[in-house]
């Protein structure tokens, strides 16, 4: 099948091949449901280096993240040269137009997973991008309630606006715009600030406990999807699980009313056809972190809380804590009387 986009022609093989089993969702209406939201998730993707969560075979098959660019890739299809934290890099996809979409899916591509960052400055983010993920004993509701108190936190400190979105699993996500002049280190040491902060608020409910040991049931502030090559599935990404969830966009007003569930490949066109793209203003803002940056000052010279630990793919970095969970780290031995 041939479909339409923008001027270009995308050819769709095996447009009937069964994606999502349980409801017998295809190919087609994969692709069917990216064109039904393309202005939405162009506006998440444009210009951002942008790694394929694929799933040839349908979400009961095989699946592997693409993030090199895919050999046969279109030459109109822009790429940027990113670094992993490993020092190796490659160049990857930068969307730019809906076929570029279209073509993806046709590679059985459910999310994709854009970097924040563009690819004119592939090292500085535009985006502080939040993570709020429920553990075990904790639900959709209690990231909710978190997510309401961190936009009193984003608020009070530079008077940031957080644009929140469905992770199109049980969390949230909250996106703040921000000026491109800062590392990753520096905006992840952003995200910890913010992350403590709300901690502190709601010490029961909420957590930046990189061990899962010590989590307990409280949602967790995953700062580390701020660190370079971490990222987060775009507003509009299908998901892979059985009924085709999608990450959706939401109004603050929205957030705990709306439920995950309420949004998929088959409810979200509609909703797009009468809403449009609810962060559609995000790139006509662009925050400063100064604020979020003098409380980590703070934290550390006031409450002697520094660095948290990295990924374990990452290099030992610079001030970061001992990288073992508290459960195997060695005991210091004790002195003799």
């Amino acid at each position: 099948m041939e479909l339409q986009a923008g001027g270009r022609t995308v050819r769709l093989s095996s447009p009937d091949k069964v994606f999502f089993p349980e409801h017998g969702y295809t190919k087609l209406d994969l692709a069917r449901y990216y064109q039904a939201v393309a202005p939405g998730i162009l506006r998440a993707l444009r210009d951002r280096p942008t790694t394929l969560e694929r799933y040839p075979d349908g979400i009961t098959g095989e699946w592997f993240y693409q993030k090199r660019a895919p050999k046969g890739m279109p030459d109109w299809i822009p790429t940027a040269h990113i670094t992993f934290p490993s020092g190796r890099s490659a160049d990857e996809m930068c969307p730019t137009e809906e076929a570029a979409v279209l073509w993806a899916a046709q590679y059985g591509t459910l999310t994709f997973h854009p970097w924040p960052v563009r690819r004119g400055d592939v090292d500085h983010p535009d985006e502080l991008r939040l993570d709020l993920d429920p553990q075990p004993g904790t639900d959709y509701d209690d990231a909710v309630r978190a997510a309401h108190a961190l936009r009193e936190v984003l608020d009070e400190f530079g008077g940031l606006r957080g644009w929140p979105k469905t992770s199109g699993g049980r969390g949230l996500h909250v996106f703040v715009p921000i000026e491109p002049r800062w590392t990753f280190t520096q905006v992840r040491r952003a995200a910890i600030a913010a992350g403590r902060e709300l901690e502190r608020r709601m010490p029961e409910r909420v957590t930046t406990k990189w061990w899962k040991e010590e989590r307990g049931e409280r949602i967790f502030v995953d700062y580390n999807q701020t660190a370079r090559d971490r990222t987060i599935a775009s507003a509009y990404s299908v998901r892979p699980r059985p009924h085709a969830p999608v990450s959706a966009p939401l109004t603050w007003d929205e957030v705990g009313v709306a439920h995950p569930a309420d949004f998929d490949i088959t409810t979200m066109p509609a909703r797009f056809a009468e809403l449009g793209d609810l962060h559609a203003d995000m790139d006509e803002h662009a925050y400063s972190l100064d604020a979020l940056l003098e409380l980590a000052t703070r934290d550390e010279h006031e409450h002697g809380l520094g660095d948290l630990p990295y990924p374990p793919e990452y290099p030992k970095m610079p001030g970061e804590p001992r990288r073992v969970q508290p459960s195997r780290a060695r005991k210091p031995r004790p002195t003799a009387p």
